[in-house]
């Protein structure tokens, strides 16, 4: 055993065994013992013979007992919500979604908005329409041949005769779906209340039967005329559709305003045809012409509704016939001429 690992009262027994011989046997027996007891500590002496303090553990001065008691988990806690919480949040994922959805409502650059109508007898061959118009109104090109809008409270899609209401009238902008019985029927997309791109027709039972390509509410392949060499004072709008009269027609006067306009159908004047006083778009006279291109065309097409300068009606046939009152004088709608 090393000097510097045997304890300093272990060291003066042994020099007093040396000094007094008599007492070796006895001393000698006891001097093992505390030898063995010795070996068995865990204190340690240095080579001065000083026995070392024992360690202390220093403190963490960089954290404390708050911190290292309320240490964050990495598993997360499972929250219970109230029933109000709960509600909030389903609320406010909804809200995100509608928020992404109306992202997606917007056709050439403008908002729209989606709506539908329903007409005819409830069954298999009742039609329902869905489109979209523009939120904000905004008035159609002067010189579409055929502009479409939607009434909200007669909840009915109309083809314009004169100037619309802003205020009141939906101008279809967007795509268009028509189905009877639950089968398309027609599909297509408007723009700004004008008919665009591609428009085609369908059986119920999908079996397409006729389609037309349109810009802007002209017939692709219509052959429009100018007054102007700037091309910018539209005269007429003659529409063909594979070489064939097929679609809207109309007639300009020089100052941008209404004189004709009407229907073309397999080379034939078709429905009602409208001649226009020439200011502010007012009709004047409405005839009728055959419903369908397929049937033999009328030569003498009938006269089915007369309108004064101040665009209120006085004939319409087998129901008003006030053509012989002065109409069209403001204050003075129902004095008989001499």
């Amino acid at each position: 055993m090393a000097r510097h690992q045997i304890p300093i009262s272990l060291r003066l027994m042994l020099r007093k065994l040396l000094v007094f011989p008599l007492m070796r046997p006895f001393h000698l027996h006891t001097f093992l013992l505390l030898l063995s007891l010795a070996a068995c500590s865990k204190k340690t002496v240095s080579f001065n013979s000083r026995t070392e303090s024992p360690t202390v553990a220093m403190a963490d001065t960089l954290t404390t007992s708050g911190d290292t008691t309320k240490t964050p988990s990495l598993v997360p806690k499972q929250v219970a919500l109230t029933k109000e919480q709960e509600k909030a949040a389903k609320d406010k994922e909804k809200a995100e979604q509608r928020k992404t959805k109306k992202k997606k409502n917007v056709f050439l650059g403008e908002r729209i908005k989606k709506a539908y109508t329903k007409s005819g007898a409830k069954g298999k061959n009742q039609y329902v329409e869905v489109f979209y118009y523009l939120k904000t109104f905004k008035e159609p090109n002067a010189y579409s041949t055929a502009v479409y809008y939607f009434n909200p409270r007669k909840r009915k899609i109309f083809r314009a005769s004169g100037e619309l209401n802003a205020s009141a009238d939906k101008v279809l902008h967007g795509p268009y779906k028509k189905m009877q019985g639950g089968k398309v029927i027609e599909t297509g997309f408007y723009a700004f209340g004008t008919r665009h791109l591609r428009w085609e027709k369908l059986t119920r039972d999908n079996v397409l039967v006729g389609k037309t390509h349109y810009e802007m509410g002209f017939p692709r392949d219509a052959n429009v005329t100018y007054y102007d060499a700037e091309q910018k004072l539209v005269k007429e709008v003659v529409p063909y559709v594979n070489g064939r009269l097929e679609g809207d027609y109309a007639r300009f006067q020089e100052n941008g305003q209404r004189d004709w306009e009407g229907s073309f159908e397999n080379g034939k004047r078709i429905g009602e045809w409208t001649k226009y006083w020439g200011f502010r778009n007012r009709r004047h006279y409405v005839y009728q012409y055959g419903e369908s291109g397929f049937d033999p065309e009328v030569a003498e097409p009938t006269l089915i509704k007369e309108y004064n300068r101040n665009g209120v009606l006085v004939y319409e046939k087998d129901k008003l016939d006030k053509r012989d009152a002065i109409t069209d004088r403001p204050g003075n709608t129902n004095t008989r001429r001499n």
